[in-house]
């Protein structure tokens, strides 16, 4: 473990405003929100074949949503560690799941490895490397009846249908296919 480079007050902030950009970088990719991912990024990061800056990150962030009607993302174990009053790295645990139009229902259990800098006195990310333990395709646990919470347990909840991608998708399916995924009533 390395030493922090200021005081333990100062660095329990810092710790705090970093962990929010995992947090809020997940609800960027649930809501689709390019400018939300944009503002957690320093305006010179880099983003490979993309290039630099905000405008590469938009180009990546549309490009890579293209096609998801789902995408929820849990974080776990998020490990900092400071390298200068204005720089940290770390490591965030994620467990990924999504709906795509190329590869279906999908489960990923991935590590993100970040640098942080602190940019105008903000914690933002100056990188961040997403490293894939390993990718399933399920069979869609949205490709069933809508569970009508409390009503029933199982089937589709309500979130889904606040995305325009993810309703047009269930809009698409086949209703029929729902009579071997149909939900016993008891009656």
């Amino acid at each position: 473990m390395s030493e922090s480079p200021f005081g333990s007050m100062e660095q329990a902030i810092a710790r705090d405003e970093i962990r929010q950009l995992a947090y809020r970088y997940s609800l960027a990719l649930e809501r689709r929100d390019a400018d939300a991912m944009i503002d957690l990024f320093v305006p010179h990061a880099r983003f490979g074949a993309y290039g630099e800056g905000p405008e590469a990150l938009r180009r990546l962030t549309e490009e890579s949503l293209a096609g998801m009607q789902l995408t929820v993302v849990l974080v776990a174990n998020h490990l900092i560690e400071f390298d200068a009053p204005d720089r940290a790295h770390g490591q965030v645990w994620a467990r990924c799941y999504a709906q795509t139009e190329s590869d279906g229902y999908l489960e990923q259990l991935l590590r993100y490895e970040d640098r942080y800098e602190r940019h105008d006195g903000v914690w933002r990310f100056l990188h961040r490397r997403h490293r894939l333990w390993f990718g399933a395709a399920r069979p869609s646990p949205l490709a069933q009846p809508q569970a009508n919470w409390p009503e029933r347990q199982v089937g589709v909840g309500d979130i889904p249908f606040d995305n325009p991608a993810f309703q047009r998708w269930w809009d698409q399916l086949d209703q029929q296919s729902f009579s071997n995924n149909r939900v016993d009533d008891g009656d």
